[in-house]
């Protein structure tokens, strides 16, 4: 299934039914009267968060939505019936936007959470409804009210507790593979993710959910590479996984690149736990190794973990770490 994490849709509630203007003729009743119904209230439109989707594909070729329309009001005082509501399921952890892109409607962040988009219009009132002591045979009724309408923007942000992020090929994918049932794509150039995934890591008889997004470059924030577009599904993770590649001449400076584009990003990507790896550590020498390694706990100003994606050293250690901030986070939360 194909990945989309945004998508603009156009929704209209359905309008509401006519009332009706009827009379009462009947033999041996003298003074019929009025005798029109209301018309029925339109649908709405409700947006409804469920827990086994995790993209919005299903709203990139079909973008308009209707409700039912309530039906007119009939004789005898028959109340016309309502219109069907429409209901939109979306991934848990969609965000719904105004067109401006800016305005939050709605952040449907646990399963079941619902919200109603568009309103149904009123049924109009039949000419029963004007009958008083004055007015005896009114002949008025109502039109229905328009159902509102209008376009909102979807935008999923992943539901994980901890995020993997670095420069490209720095071995996030590899990493993600070696400590859940995840499968993402590997291979050896950059921008291999091309979209996030997730993965759920099971150590010590805890779990948490692990989420790889796609590599950050110099300039993400002004749309270089891939930019910086998926970095909200790491805004509601409780922990950041800074992961570096051991390979490189000046970890320091990669690790460095990597913060000022969060710091950049804003949404307090900056201000999140963050644990520090060197990755890829079966691929370098042990005295240049443990050069690197001081050298980016100097740049990052915390303890640096040595670990390897590819044959599992230290990876295990890595985990028990982020299990241990996760839970942490989980009881200040309850």
């Amino acid at each position: 299934m194909k990945f989309l994490d945004q998508a603009k849709i156009w929704v209209k509630a359905g309008d509401g039914g006519n009332g009706c203007v009827a009379f009462r003729r009947e033999k041996f009743i003298e003074f019929g009267g009025p005798w029109g119904g209301d018309g029925g209230k339109g649908g709405d439109v409700i947006v409804e968060a469920v827990s086994n989707l995790n993209t919005l594909i299903d709203y990139r070729y079909a973008q308009h939505f209707r409700a039912g329309r309530g039906e007119d009001g009939k004789g005898k005082e028959m109340t016309g019936r309502n219109g069907n509501d429409l209901v939109l399921k979306v991934p848990v952890g969609t965000q719904i936007l105004a067109d401006d892109r800016e305005t939050l409607i709605a952040d449907l962040d646990r399963p079941g959470a619902r919200v109603v988009l568009a309103r149904g219009g009123r049924g109009g009132f039949g000419n029963a409804h004007y009958k008083s002591s004055t007015n005896r045979a009114p002949r008025r009724a109502d039109p229905g009210e328009p159902g509102e309408e209008r376009w909102v923007w979807l935008r999923l942000k992943l539901i994980a507790d901890a995020g993997l992020v670095g420069l490209p090929n720095a071995g996030k994918s590899t990493f993600l593979a070696a400590v859940s049932a995840a499968r993402p794509k590997i291979a050896d150039y950059p921008f291999t993710t091309l979209h996030p995934n997730l993965g759920v890591v099971r150590i010590d008889d805890t779990d948490f959910v692990l989420a790889d997004i796609p590599g950050l470059i110099e300039g993400a924030h002004e749309g270089a590479g891939l930019g910086d577009r998926f970095l909200g599904h790491i805004e509601r993770c409780r922990v950041l996984l800074h992961l570096v590649d051991g390979t490189l001449a000046s970890p320091s400076t990669a690790y460095r690149t990597v913060r000022e584009e969060l710091a950049a990003y804003g949404a307090g990507l900056a201000e999140k736990p963050e644990l520090v790896a060197l990755n890829k550590a079966d691929a370098v020498e042990p005295r240049a190794l443990a050069a690197r390694r001081a050298a980016l706990a100097k740049a990052a100003g915390k303890p640096v973990f040595v670990c390897s994606a590819a044959t599992g050293e230290g990876v295990r250690e890595i985990v028990r770490a982020l299990a241990a901030v996760i839970a942490e986070a989980r009881r200040e939360a309850a």
